[in-house]
Order: C-alpha cells, then structure tokens, then sequence
C-alpha cells in the first residue's frame, strides 16, 4: 500500500475513516516501523528502578525493553535481546541484577548494557580468548540502546529514531495536561510515585480503539450508566459522570494530542471540591496539600486535563489518576499496562485509599474499564468481514466547528465534551505518519503541497457566534 492509498483511507475534509486501519494486518506492520519506530513512546517510571542494578522489563511497539538503572544511577532503555543470537536476555518482569547473562551461550551484559569485559570464565563471552582469539570487540557488541530516551516528571520516554526532536517539542503545550498527572497535589514538580506495580491485561481488540476513546470520547459514557447509578465515587453523594461539568475538549491538529480539560486560570483562583467525603481523613489531607498549593503557586497558571499522547500513552489527571499505555499484539489484540499514581510523600493511609478505589474504577476489574473493554473488543469483531470493510466509521460529530485556542498554543477548542474532532485530529497524525513523512514535515517545519488542514470554524461563523 503506497502513501496516496494511505491518505485516501483518512478523509479529514468528510470526517470519516476507513475500517481497515483498524484490523488490516499490512496496515497494522506498517504502524510497527512508521509509528512505534519513530515516535516517543512511555517506557515506565523511575520510582519502579529506585536502586542502582535494579530492573524491569517494558515494552515499546512489539519490541520487549528493559527499563535499568546502572551502578552509577543512571536510567537507561536497551532492547532485551542479545547480540549474538538474540534470545531474551532478561525473562523477569523486575529485580536487581548485576548482569544479565543470555541463557543461550552465556554472553553477559552489565545494567548499562556493555558487554562484560572480561577475557573468558563464565559470565562476559566464554571462549572470548580461545575461540574468539581476542578479536572480538567487546565495545561494538553490547545491548542496543533506544536512539534517546528522557526522564520527564518521573515518567521514562524513548524513541528509536534519533532525527526524532526532543521531547517537549512532541508535546508541545499539551505537556501541561500531563503535568497535572505527575505534579504533586501540592503543586510540587513531578512528585508523583507508581503505586504498587502495574496492572497488566490483553484484549481482541485494536489497539487505536483505546487511545481514540481517552483522547475524549465523552458520548461513550451511555455505556457506563449502570456504573454510574451505582455511584462508586468516593464522594459519597452525587454522580460521578456529574461531576465534571466544566470540561471541555482540546486537540493538537499538528501533534496529534487531544482531550478533556479545563481552560487554564490563576492557580490561587482554583478551586478543588472534596472528592473523597466517605473518607474525612483523606479528604482533610488534600484540603490541606491543596491549600498549600494556591499559596505556593499563586500567580501561576494552573493547567488540568486528560487525554492521549500520539501515539498511545494515555492519562487521567485525577480520579483516578493513572497513566495506560496500549501496546500493540497484532491488528486484533491489544495488552494494556496501568500505571497508578500517587504523591510520593502521600501518607499510607491516603495511598490505601486510592488503592481500593483505583481498583474499583479502572482495570480488567474495575467497574468501569470492563464496559470499554467490552466495546472495543465487540467492535474490532465487527469490523474486520468483507462487507464491514467496505463502510467507513463515522467522525462527523462538530465537523468544521473547532476554534484555535490561544490558552494552549498550537490547540483548538472543539466543543463542550461531545464531539469526535479529537478522534478525528489523531487519525490526521496516524496518517501523516503513515505515509511517511519526515520530522521536519510531521513537524510542519518545511511544508507539504499535498498536506490536508484540520478543518475549523469559518472565521465569519467564529465572528457570528462571538
């Protein structure tokens, strides 16, 4: 499939989209080299390799990574592969290690990556002086290492694809949403911890039906209604799909970003309801550290939203606050990694707290997760016959309505919560990767004669409704 047939399967101008980006198997390797070989992809935190030597195994695409921290402390993202004959070099989800030795011949590597420098014995590369007669290079050899990687607010990025520009410049202004996840409820920098482990779990479904739906799909919520009467907030009154009345719906046409936040005022002029009143020490505990925000903060502007990163790092700034990354399993099946997260300094009793209600709410387990899971997986079914390929999905929902948004640079305002423009803004950017683009184009540094605008509100319309 060449780039002008790619193009075709994304109509921006009509806001429709082919079923086959959904379940087509050639499609779906393309994505593996264009998307998850270039983009910034979420690896893991580092509260989870707190120690030097200590280790966890990640994923980036269908490539198995180990997130490490070597002896010095330094992070570091290597591809769990050896050298040699490329067996998995590490087979355990966490743990400290002073190497990893290849079950298969025995080639040793340190947390940093290097090949062991140590002329035969066991653990380095047996044979190294008889068989190799020292003219292997043990420097050339060692575990591959991502092209960059970058500790953002805890949070451990990595691409593959060094032309890739930095990180900050892949999120542009919407890093700000993200930031409302990683800071502290204080309002310190990052501060946030990974609470417990991660929450891992596979579904026959594609796995772009996930990050088109938490870039901010708020129609979906008829599907959590039963959920809702049910009132499993921690508020003890109320309902949780009540709550958020003020939420509005961002994209980032040229990143591909998008969500549901707030606009963006005085940190001392935000206001913060208990969200936790069957649990007055809980409850009392983010008065306080909010509080000692607005005091600490003041004059600042404070930022809150929830959303996608492109290509499929997911987040919820509160309630609960979590991070889930959709690592792709072919076109039909998708394993999902839940990151929960709390203030590092949060007292236990707090950290409990939310434990049960993270669990209660997201996950296999939770009450809500299982609705979504249930749609995605009922969908990529019934998209993928013959005659389902052959009509498009529908993303017409406040088509030629969004507005550029001078609060967050480079984003428009889509609309009040319902609305498929931030559905419709991510497939503009899996499309544009897709066929190929280079940074400076996926950039919009140099541009495009056959580059398609993300259609917004006609400038005698914004004047009318003004």
């Amino acid at each position: 499939m060449d780039a002008e047939q790619i193009r075709e399967l994304v109509d921006i101008p009509n806001g429709v989209a082919s079923r086959s980006i959904f379940v087509d198997e050639e499609l779906y390797r393309r994505e593996l080299k264009e998307i998850f070989g270039r983009g910034w992809l979420m690896v893991g935190h580092e509260s989870q390799v707190p120690e030097p030597d200590d280790f966890m195994l990640s994923r980036m695409g269908e490539e198995s990574v180990i997130l490490t921290r070597d002896r010095q402390g330094e992070l570091h993202v290597l591809l769990n592969s050896c050298r040699h004959r490329g067996m998995k070099v590490c087979r355990f989800d966490k743990g400290n290690t002073r190497l990893f030795t290849c079950p298969y011949h025995a080639w040793s590597y340190t947390t940093d990556g290097a090949l062991v420098d140590r002329a035969g014995g066991l653990f380095g590369v047996p044979g190294w002086k008889t068989h190799y007669h020292e003219a292997l290079d043990k420097k050339e050899w060692g575990l591959i290492s991502v092209a960059q990687m970058r500790n953002y607010k805890g949070t451990i990025w990595a691409t593959w694809d060094i032309d890739a520009p930095p990180l900050e410049e892949y999120l542009g202004s919407f890093r700000y949403w993200l930031d409302s996840a990683l800071n502290s409820r204080s309002g310190e920098e990052g501060g946030s911890t990974v609470l417990v482990g991660v929450q891992k779990w596979r579904v026959k479904c594609n796995w772009k039906f996930a990050p088109t739906n938490f870039i901010g799909d708020a129609a979906h919520a008829v599907s959590h209604k039963s959920v809702n009467l049910a009132n499993i907030s921690p508020s003890g009154s109320g309902r949780r799909d009540e709550r958020a009345k003020g939420h509005y719906a961002f994209g980032w046409p040229e990143l591909g970003h998008g969500g549901l936040g707030f606009t963006p005022r005085p940190e001392e002029e935000w206001e913060q309801g208990s969200v936790f009143g069957r649990f007055p020490e809980v409850s009392e505990y983010f008065r306080e550290v909010f509080e000692k925000r607005k005091v600490e903060r003041a004059g600042e502007t404070h930022y809150q939203g929830k959303g996608t990163i492109f290509p499929n790092t997911s987040f919820h700034e509160d309630q609960p606050r979590t991070i889930i990354v959709h690592h792709p399993n072919g076109p039909e099946e998708t394993e999902f990694w839940r990151y929960y997260l709390v203030d590092a300094d949060a007292p236990e009793f707090v950290k409990d707290t939310l434990r049960h209600y993270f669990m209660t709410y997201s996950g296999p387990g939770g009450m809500t997760e299982q609705d979504d899971l249930e749609n995605w997986l009922y969908a990529s079914d019934a998209s993928k016959g013959m005659i389902a390929r052959q009509f498009p999905y529908n993303y017409q929902q406040g088509l030629g309505y969004s507005e550029p948004f001078d609060g967050y640079p480079g984003s428009v305002w889509c609309g009040y919560r319902e609305t498929e423009q931030n559905q419709l803004i991510f497939l503009k950017r899996w499309s544009e990767f897709m066929q190929g683009w280079n940074w400076d184009e996926l950039m919009h540094r140099t541009p495009r004669p056959d580059y398609v605008p993300f259609p917004l509100k006609s400038t005698e319309a914004t004047e009318e409704a003004r």
